[in-house]
C-alpha cells in the first residue's frame, strides 16, 4: 500500500482524535492532533496572562510571542499514543481541562495563530504517511489529501463522551456546562472568518453517533484500502 495523507475533520468532541490515533497506529503512520496544537497555544496564553478579565485576548502580545511557541508530539510508550509537548514540556493533561476548552475557540479564530499552526502542520506532512485531524485539514492544510473524512455526531452524544472522558481522568465535570460549551464551539467554529469548519467537497461524511469504536475502525480501514492500493 502506498503512503497517503489522511485528513479527518469534524465537530468538537466527536472522537476525531481517538479515531485518528487508532488509525495511525494500525497503519504505522504519524499522527498529528491539530486540536491539541490550538489547545497548547491557549494554555500558553492562559499561563502568560494574555487574556483580559472580560475574556478577550491580548492579540498584539500573543502575536509577538507566536515565534516562541513550538508544539511537538512524542510517542507515549505506555499508551502507544502520542502526547502533546509545548516548548518541550509535556502538557497532554493540562490542555484537556474545561478552562482551556472554554478559551480555545477564540484563539483558533485568530489568523496569525492559524497561519503559524498550519505552517507547522504542513512541515509535519511533507513525507506523507500521516493522519491529521482538526477543523480545516481537508480544506486548508492538505486540500490535496488522498483521503478526507468529515466526522459528526449529535451535540448531546458529544457532550456525554466529553463528560465520561473527564470523569475517567478523575476530573470535575458538569454535563450541562459541557453541552453548552460544545454548542458554543460548534457555532464559533462554523462562523469564524478564517478557515471556518466545513466539509470539503470531496470528503466522506461519517456520523458516528451510534457507532462503536470497533465499527468506526472497520469503516475507516475500508476507506483507506480504497485509495491506497
Amino acid at each position: 500500500m502506498k503512503k497517503i495523507i489522511i485528513a479527518i475533520d469534524g465537530h468538537s468532541s466527536c472522537g476525531k482524535s481517538t479515531m485518528a490515533k487508532d488509525l495511525a497506529r494500525r497503519l504505522g503512520y504519524i499522527y498529528v492532533d491539530t486540536g491539541a496544537m490550538y489547545r497548547a497555544v491557549t494554555l500558553y496564553a492562559l499561563r502568560n496572562q494574555l487574556f483580559c478579565a472580560d475574556g478577550t485576548i491580548k492579540t498584539d502580545e500573543l502575536e509577538a510571542r507566536m515565534k516562541d511557541i513550538q508544539i511537538s508530539f512524542r510517542l507515549n510508550e505506555q499508551t502507544g499514543r502520542p502526547d502533546t509537548y509545548l516548548n518541550g514540556e509535556l502538557v497532554e493533561n493540562d490542555i484537556r481541562t474545561m478552562e482551556v476548552s472554554s478559551h480555545v475557540s477564540p484563539i483558533a479564530t485568530l489568523a496569525f495563530v492559524r497561519s503559524a499552526m498550519v505552517a507547522q502542520q504542513q512541515r509535519m506532512g511533507e513525507e506523507k504517511g500521516i493522519v491529521m485531524d482538526g477543523r480545516d485539514i481537508g480544506t486548508v492544510v492538505f486540500p490535496n489529501a488522498e483521503l478526507k473524512i468529515f466526522v459528526t455526531a449529535s451535540a448531546e452524544v458529544r457532550a456525554q463522551r466529553r463528560y465520561d472522558e473527564l470523569k475517567q481522568k478523575g476530573m470535575e465535570a458538569d454535563y450541562d456546562e459541557i453541552l453548552k460549551n460544545v454548542q458554543e464551539r460548534d457555532y464559533i467554529d462554523s462562523h469564524r472568518e478564517v478557515s471556518p469548519l466545513r466539509k470539503a467537497d470531496d470528503a466522506i461524511e461519517l456520523d458516528n453517533s451510534h457507532m462503536t469504536i470497533a465499527e468506526q475502525n472497520e469503516w475507516l480501514m475500508r476507506e483507506v484500502q480504497k485509495v491506497s492500493q
